[in-house]
């Protein structure tokens, strides 16, 4: 807890303004009611460079709903957190869903986000959140249940956004996996179902952008080397070793982040994206908690 209490102060400081990464403004002029960031999960960088939309964003004068991949059965304990005083924000904050996330989903760098906009927003800037992986409740769950492959989960996170906005925001920003904010069918196993970006649409015009990077380190869960599982079983925990694993990126285009439409530099057009948020170097960011809250 002492860790998460200072990285809560580090990020605080004095209560920032800020301008809007290069290259925001081609976004904009999209006027989309939603834009997903699709990432991979484990870096300090993308939710770094989503704190820096909604920071500008938000000095803007807009109102915001920043959505984050934490699971929606947790969503009422971040609400209650989120409407907590700045002091009290990061331990309240421990206790919605971290502890035992090993994967990259709930890392340091996504903590710090949170703890970065929470503060502008008791700073009196219009920010709301939203956690909307997964089904909120069995109700939901069942609704969607028919639906082919990971249909279901894709569904559920669309709606959960949606819900959240009902109108009230000028910008709705998605920070997911880029599986999730692609904006056509994906196929696995033989089957196909429609990922979450491209469920969102039906609600309102939806801008996607792909994470593209030069390499470095990402905080993942993969494969121990040389452990095989035979065909038709699951994968035993103890093949899994999760830490910070080097990624190959594509080219380094030596200058900070930024945001575009249509292809990165040096990369073929995805048609499932609308463009790209450019991370440069990659840096694994760890898990926030470790250990179950009040040890």
């Amino acid at each position: 807890m002492i860790g998460l209490m200072a990285m809560a102060l580090a990020v605080a400081g004095p209560l920032e303004k800020c301008e809007l990464p290069s290259g925001w403004e081609e976004v904009d002029k999209r006027r989309t009611a939603y834009v997903v960031f699709g990432e991979v999960h484990g870096t300090a960088e993308a939710p770094a460079l989503v704190g820096d939309v909604a920071c500008g964003l938000a000095f803007r004068g807009d109102r915001l709903l920043v959505a984050i991949e934490q699971q929606a059965s947790d969503d009422a304990a971040l609400q209650a957190a989120w409407a907590l005083p700045d002091e009290r924000f990061a331990a309240a904050l421990v206790r919605t869903g971290w502890a035992g996330r090993k994967d990259g989903v709930a890392s340091r760098a996504m903590f710090e986000l949170l703890v970065r906009l929470h503060r502008l927003r008791t700073g009196g800037r219009p920010i709301d959140v939203v956690a909307f992986n997964g089904a909120r409740d069995p109700a939901q769950a069942a609704r969607f249940a028919a639906l082919p492959g990971q249909g279901p989960h894709e569904a559920e996170q669309a709606e959960n956004i949606r819900l959240a906005d009902s109108g009230r925001h000028d910008d709705v920003l998605v920070l997911t996996g880029n599986l999730h904010a692609r904006k056509q069918p994906v196929t696995r196993g033989g089957v196909t179902f429609e990922p979450m970006a491209m469920r969102l649409a039906a609600a309102g015009a939806v801008t996607t952008l792909n994470m593209a990077d030069a390499g470095g380190t990402m905080w993942n869960c993969l494969m121990k080397p040389g452990v095989e599982v035979p065909a038709g079983q699951g994968i035993p925990k103890d093949a899994i070793e999760c830490g910070a694993h080097p990624t190959r990126g594509s080219a380094d285009l030596s200058r900070p982040a930024y945001i575009g439409l249509g292809a990165a530099p040096g990369e073929n057009r995805d048609p499932a994206f609308d463009g790209f948020l450019w991370v440069g170097r990659t840096t694994a960011s760890p898990p926030a908690v470790t250990t179950p809250p009040g040890r």
